[in-house]
C-alpha cells in the first residue's frame, strides 16, 4: 500500500497557556511538531509526508522538511485535514494517516499496528487504550453520577484510513463540527476499528503533560561523550576567530576555513560523540567550497546532526592553550556566542584557557591549540 501521512499543527493550544502554540515549544531541544513529523518520515511503510498549519512557522520549525510538503491550515482542526487532504488528492495514496503533532512521541509500533489493520482491510483505524480510571458527571465540581466505564476507550492517532472515503467523507460533512477524524468516519457511516495505542503516545496540552513527555524521552535517550582537539599556526593578515567572535590580535591562524580552532575542536567532539567521523570528513580542505569559510557553518551542521539522530547537546567544554592573546576578557562573549549556534543555554557552554608555561609550540607563541569535551543524549 501506498501510505500518506498528514500530520496537523494549526492549533492555538491556549489550555498550554504560552504565548507560542504548543506544536513549536521545544520537546528535548526539538519542536514538537518537528518530533511528530520525524516519527513519520523515519517510519519504512510511510511514503509521503505533509505537515498542515501555519507555512512559515512550520518552514522554521522544521528546516530540513520539503517547503512542497507544507500546507496553510484551516480555521478548525477538521478544516486542516480536509486541507491536508485535498492537498494529496492530486496524487492520492491508499491510505493515509492523521496525526495530531502534539503527539511527538508516538512510538512506531503504534504506527505499524494502524498500517497493519489497512493493510488487512480495514477502512478506518483508530489506536486506543481503555479507560481504567472510574469516570463521574459533576456539575459544579459537585458529583451528579458514576459512568460505567466499560466499552470506554480513549482514542489517539495516528488514525488510520482508506484515502478515498476519509476524503469524501470529509466533504460530506464540510461545516459540522467534529472533534477527530474517527468521528468524521463514523458520520459517513465507515466501519471503525481499534487497535491498540501507547502509553508513550501521549499528547501534549498542558505544561504538566510538556514534563511527562521530558520525562519519557529522557529515559529513552543514552549519554554520550565527545572530544576534539584543534591546532592552527599564527599567520599575518588574517582576522584571528576564536570560540565564533573576533578577538583583536596582529595575527591570525592559517587555515582553509576562517580557521577558528576552537569550534574546530568543538565540532570534532560533537562528531566524535555521533562516531560520525570528524569535522576534515564532513568538510574536506581539499574542497574549495569551505576556502575562508565562516566555522560558524560547520558548528550549525553538527549541531543539526544531533537534532538529526533525535538527539540533544547537554554541555560543552571548550579550552584554548596558548600564550597569547589574553582569552578571559573575551570567554564570556564566546561562551554567548557557541551557546546561540547550538541553541543551549549559556550556562551548558564553558570557554576557558591555559598556557603550556612557555613550553612547546604554543609555549613559543607560534600558534593556538585548542581541546574540547562535549556531553550529547542520543536515542
Amino acid at each position: 500500500m501506498r501510505i500518506a501521512a498528514l500530520i496537523l499543527a494549526a492549533g492555538s493550544g491556549t489550555r498550554f497557556g504560552s504565548a507560542t502554540p504548543k506544536q513549536f515549544v521545544a520537546l528535548g531541544g526539538v519542536p514538537i511538531v518537528a518530533r511528530a513529523a520525524r516519527a513519520f518520515a523515519a517510519h519504512p511503510r510511510i511514503d509521503r509526508v505533509m505537515l498542515v498549519g501555519p507555512v512559515e512557522s512550520l518552514a522554521a520549525a522544521c528546516p530540513d522538511f520539503p517547503k512542497a510538503g507544507l500546507v496553510p491550515g484551516g480555521a478548525t482542526r477538521q478544516d486542516s485535514a480536509r486541507a491536508g487532504l485535498e492537498a494529496l488528492a492530486a496524487a492520492p495514496p491508499d491510505a493515509v494517516l492523521i496525526h495530531d503533532a502534539a503527539r511527538p512521541l508516538v512510538p512506531a509500533r503504534v504506527i505499524d499496528a494502524v498500517c497493519d489493520a489497512l493493510a488487512g482491510g480495514a477502512e478506518a483505524v483508530l489506536p486506543a487504550l481503555p479507560v481504567t480510571d472510574t469516570l463521574k458527571r459533576a456539575e459544579a465540581a459537585v458529583v451528579t453520577e458514576t459512568v460505567p466505564r466499560e466499552g470506554l476507550w480513549r482514542v489517539q492517532t495516528p488514525q488510520g484510513f482508506r484515502f478515498g472515503a476519509i476524503l469524501a467523507a470529509h466533504r460530506a460533512v464540510a461545516g459540522q463540527s467534529l472533534t477527530d477524524d474517527g468521528a468524521v468516519a463514523e458520520a459517513a457511516g465507515m466501519t471503525v476499528r481499534l487497535v491498540p495505542g501507547s502509553e508513550e503516545n501521549l499528547k501534549v496540552t498542558t505544561p504538566d503533560d510538556l514534563a511527562r513527555a521530558e520525562a519519557l524521552l529522557g529515559a529513552h535517550l543514552t549519554p554520550r561523550i565527545g572530544t576534539g582537539f584543534d591546532v592552527h599556526r599564527f599567520a599575518p593578515d588574517r582576522p584571528l576567530m576564536l570560540c565564533g567572535i573576533h578577538v583583536p590580535h596582529p595575527l591570525g591562524l592559517a587555515g582553509h576555513s576562517d580557521a577558528d580552532v576552537g569550534i574546530h575542536a568543538l565540532c570534532d567532539a560533537i562528531y566524535g560523540a555521533l562516531a560520525e567521523g570528524d569535522i576534515g570528513t564532513q568538510f574536506p580542505p581539499s574542497d574549495s567550497t569551505w576556502k575562508g569559510a565562516d566555522s560558524a557553518l560547520f558548528l550549525k551542521h553538527a549541531v543539526n546532526r544531533v537534532a538529526a539522530r533525535g538527539g540533544r547537546i547537554l554541555h560543552a567544554d571548550v579550552t584554548l592553550i596558548c600564550e597569547r592573546p589574553r582569552i578571559a576578557p573575551h570567554a564570556a562573549a564566546m561562551r554567548e556566542r557557541l551557546a546561540a549556534l547550538m541553541g543551549v543555554a549559556a550556562g551548558a557552554v564553558s570557554v576557558k584557557a591555559t598556557t603550556t608555561e612557555r613550553l612547546g609550540f604554543t609555549g613559543r607563541g607560534e600558534g593556538i591549540a585548542a581541546q574540547a569535551a562535549v556531553t550529547v543524549v542520543l536515542p
